[in-house]
């Protein structure tokens, strides 16, 4: 009998429909707009991996999980429109991120952490392999970790005997154009860590990887440095955010 009152109730004029019932049926009526395109952005990033998507929706798709309840496309957009790509997106101090709309100090610290996750997986591609046989990869790590840096960075890796990497140290940080580099502390540290050789790498934050002529005379300094003691210099790479140069392409080593 409970039931037959019930369906009466349900057919009757006076029938009250359940808060609950009433409280989810609101809720749906008022979602947001964006929930259907974050949907549609997985579904084309599932069927058709990362470069089925623009640098602003692989970066939307971040800010998602990092911003929830928040239509990202504008903020990724801006992003985007002030430091030209993904990769300078996550290269970009936290400082400046944070003077983007919709970007805070918790969400500029994920997105730094999101980038520290990239470079540390480009470095894992070359940990404990024959780096120049591996070049490719190499050269990805070294854009990944210092392309958009906005400062000089001067950096070491040292290889054994196989020209495997042992270690990868960042020897100074300068200004947007100098570096200072100690060809003595260069060769004393490839000492400290028993190394046979070592490719020298630093940026330029302007964007431009042509080596200088202090560039060069640095690199033979180090050359000169270096072989009485039985250390090689594989190479120089200058990486810049237009792209990298091998000093021993060039031949000016």
């Amino acid at each position: 009998m409970g039931k037959v009152e019930d369906e009466r109730a349900f057919f009757s004029e006076g029938w009250i429909e359940p808060p609950e019932t009433a409280l989810k049926k609101a809720a749906a009526a008022v979602k947001p707009h964006y929930y259907g395109h974050r949907d549609r952005l997985r579904e084309r990033f599932v069927a058709g991996g990362p470069d089925a998507l623009p640098d602003y929706e692989l970066l939307e798709l971040l800010l998602f999980r990092l911003i929830p309840r928040v239509d990202t496309k504008p903020i990724a957009k801006a992003l985007i429109a002030r430091f030209g790509s993904l990769a300078e997106v996550l290269g970009a101090p936290a400082s400046l991120l944070e003077e983007i709309k919709g970007i805070g100090p918790t969400v500029a610290t994920d997105l730094k952490v999101i980038a520290a996750t990239a470079q540390r997986m480009a470095r894992g591609e070359v940990r404990g392999r024959e780096v120049l046989s591996n070049w490719t990869q190499l050269l990805d790590y070294c854009r990944s970790a210092m392309a958009f840096e906005n400062r000089e960075q001067f950096r070491v890796l040292f290889l054994d005997k196989k020209n495997g990497l042992i270690a990868d140290e960042v020897q100074q940080t300068g200004t947007v154009d100098h570096t200072p580099v100690y060809p003595r502390e260069v060769v004393k540290r490839a000492l400290e860590l028993s190394a046979s050789a070592v490719i020298l790498v630093h940026n330029h934050p302007s964007g431009d990887p042509t080596p200088s002529r202090a560039d060069i005379e640095m690199t033979k300094q180090i050359i000169d440095t270096a072989k009485p003691l039985g250390i090689a210099v594989h190479d120089h790479i200058i990486i810049g955010r237009k792209g990298n140069v091998s000093m021993k392409g060039l031949l000016l080593i």
